[in-house]
């Protein structure tokens, strides 16, 4: 589970619902791509972004300097109307930055501060900092209230204050490894109350990139297989979870699922018999909603895995730290290892039991990013204990449930994997590799995940899939195109680069709902599917069972992979165009292939059937909407 979450989770979203029920959320596509902590990546021209990047920065006398960026605060983010507003603070100053879309490839900012002190700063500052090339093409207009620079591919990117004493330090680019623009919001100290407003536009055009696409396939080397796509149910809402779970399972073809163990509440005391208190009746609710989650999978033939979040206190060292780390600032616990024999036979018992009452078995068993510490923490040589101990022990008692290796909080830590990958011993009690994808989406770090299964000849799981662990925070974000499109993208390349069996969506549940309406984050309205539904809609087409077929592209802002069954004749080609609209040609297509089936996703099509894409000589020719997601199908 995503590990900047609190545990009071229901005091939050009823928060979070008195602010959404007055605030509709939009499904107008703003230009300005803007970050929910206040940050912009740029503005969109035609569906290519013109990139740049920005911050609010606050400078303290001794130069040390604050600014908002992504988990440094706890920003608010909401859609009013046409605009997008963020409301944070970087120590005593709180900030709300308001963005609105002017019109073709411009947007207008304000950025309103009051300080809840007295701070002593050089200044406060809204930062641009542009990409290469336009360090050696600074021009100066005739308007000294504005400022024009120049990069390459005739890009231009021009800020106007739109208050005339605004202009002082607007020319002063700073020249690092690229060019700076600090646009003054107050200079010199605060006073406890003092407020200040900036208001101004930030311009950008630039060529277009329209050149076709050419995306070759190589069916004649098959990998790994992919499932389908998967979903997690951790219950934790049980007013909402169950109509977004009904509603996800019947639209949906969920391949893999994962439930909770609620373990504290299974046996909160180390002197008690749980598998004689549940056989007589004695259950907490919590685990019977665990329990008959795993049921519902059950029935419906989807394999699952079992994750232990909370510990109870007689398995671990120390008092249980509650989402939230502890007085030596470390998340989680540490497994009392005097108890193992104990804690192994507590887990197994809820799986024995189970068993008995409603008929299923997890295929795997895991406690959560146990590499970080949600809320088990282990070390790598734990970790490669607990595969051996826990692994025999399901066993011993006739279990065919295995241990996870991994289920890492981020791929960027697969070091954690390592002493079990070494371990021969341990090899035999693993049932997959995991990891969560919340960060570390650069090829090489995936590239570790997709070695580690080869290695070991284990199925790859990304048992959480999602793109931004604090997004729970600001949930106006989920409904936003552009992290749509984040998402469905990186899915995209985890098939291809990873190979995963499945990918299981955080979560299938009222938490980041794919959902809107029945009073998600105080919207009212109808129980309805968004484009991040849609998304995974799309993806779950991919017949099960198919596998990964190398794929390559020869262009930037695309994503593709490809899956297909040389023996049963079918073929799925997967593509996330996150830039302008453009012709794309697929060659490598196998002989007897004469016809693709098309479906788009993007802001205004939803999993939509277009026409048939022919295919001649191996090839086949489309058109990719601009900022879409398109699967082409051949069975």
């Amino acid at each position: 589970m995503p590990y900047l979450r609190g545990m009071q989770f229901h005091r939050c979203l009823f928060l979070l619902s008195c602010l959404f029920a007055v605030l509709p959320f939009s499904f107008a596509v703003a230009q300005p791509e803007l970050e929910p902590w206040g940050n912009l990546d740029g503005i969109r021209v035609d569906g290519q972004l013109m990139a740049f990047g920005s911050s609010v920065r606050v400078v303290f006398d001794g130069g040390i300097v604050l600014a908002t960026a992504k988990e440094r605060q706890d920003p608010h983010y909401a859609i009013e109307g046409a605009d997008r507003v963020v409301r944070t603070n970087l120590d005593s100053l709180y900030i709300t930055e308001q963005v609105q879309d002017a019109g073709r490839g411009m947007a207008r900012v304000t950025v309103a501060c009051t300080a809840h002190a007295d701070m002593k700063t050089k200044g406060v500052f809204f930062t641009v900092g542009l990409p290469p090339g336009f360090a050696a093409a600074r021009v100066a207009p005739a308007d000294p209230n504005s400022l024009l620079l120049e990069g390459p591919r005739g890009q231009r990117l021009e800020i106007r204050m739109l208050q005339a004493d605004g202009a002082p330090g607007l020319q002063d680019a700073e020249r690092q490894p690229y060019p700076r623009v600090d646009i003054p919001i107050k200079k010199g100290g605060w006073r406890n109350g003092e407020t200040m407003q900036r208001s101004f536009t930030i311009s950008v055009s630039g060529d277009i990139d329209r050149r076709p696409v050419h995306v070759t396939l190589h069916t004649d080397s098959p990998g790994r297989a992919f499932a389908g796509i998967g979903g997690n149910f951790r219950i934790q809402n049980t007013r909402l979870d169950p109509q977004v779970i009904d509603y996800c399972l019947q639209h949906l073809r969920v391949a893999w699922g994962r439930v909770e163990l609620p373990w504290r509440w299974w046996q909160p005391f180390g002197d008690v018999d749980p598998l004689a208190d549940a056989r007589s009746g004695h259950l907490s609710p919590a685990v019977v909603r665990a329990m008959e989650m795993a049921h519902t999978l059950g029935e419906k033939k989807i394999p699952f895995i079992l994750s232990a979040w909370f510990p109870p206190e007689w398995a671990v060292v120390g008092p249980v730290s509650i989402q939230q780390p502890g007085p030596d600032h470390v998340w989680g616990n540490r497994l009392n290892h005097d108890r193992d024999t104990a804690i192994y036979r507590s887990i197994t018992d809820y799986i024995v039991f189970l068993k008995e009452r409603y008929g299923v078995e997890p295929k795997y068993f895991s406690f959560n990013e146990s590499d970080l510490g949600i809320n088990v923490r282990q070390t790598a040589q734990e970790h490669d204990a607990l595969i051996k101990g826990m692994g025999a022990y399901f066993a011993a008692q006739g279990l065919g449930t295995r241990v996870l290796l991994g289920d890492n909080s981020d791929a960027t830590t697969w070091s954690f994997i390592g002493a079990a990958m070494d371990d021969t011993a341990a090899r035999r009690w693993m049932g997959a590799v995991s990891f969560h994808s919340w960060r570390g989406w650069d090829t090489t770090t995936l590239q570790h995940w997709a070695d580690a299964a080869t290695r070991l000849r284990l199925p790859l799981l990304v048992a959480e899939g999602s793109i931004d662990a604090a997004a729970w925070h600001y949930p106006a974000i989920l409904r936003e195109p552009s992290y749509a499109l984040k998402e469905i993208g990186l899915y995209v390349r985890l098939l291809a680069i990873c190979q995963p069996l499945s990918i299981l969506q955080w979560q299938l549940t009222s938490d980041y709902s794919l959902l809107a309406g029945a009073g998600l984050f105080g919207d009212t309205g109808a129980l309805r599917p968004t484009q991040r539904f849609w998304n995974l809609k799309q993806l779950s087409l991919t017949p099960a069972g198919l596998f990964a077929i190398p794929a390559g592209c020869d262009r930037p802002g695309i994503s593709v992979a490809a899956l297909g069954d040389n023996a049963r004749r079918e073929y799925v080609l997967h593509l996330v165009n996150d830039a302008a609209a453009r012709e794309v040609v697929v060659d490598g297509l196998p002989k007897g292939v004469t016809g693709l089936r098309m479906f788009t996703t993007n802001q205004t099509k939803s999993a939509e059937e277009g026409r048939t894409v022919a295919v001649k000589g191996g090839q086949a020719r489309f058109s990719a909407e601009a900022r879409s997601f398109v699967t082409l199908i051949a069975r």
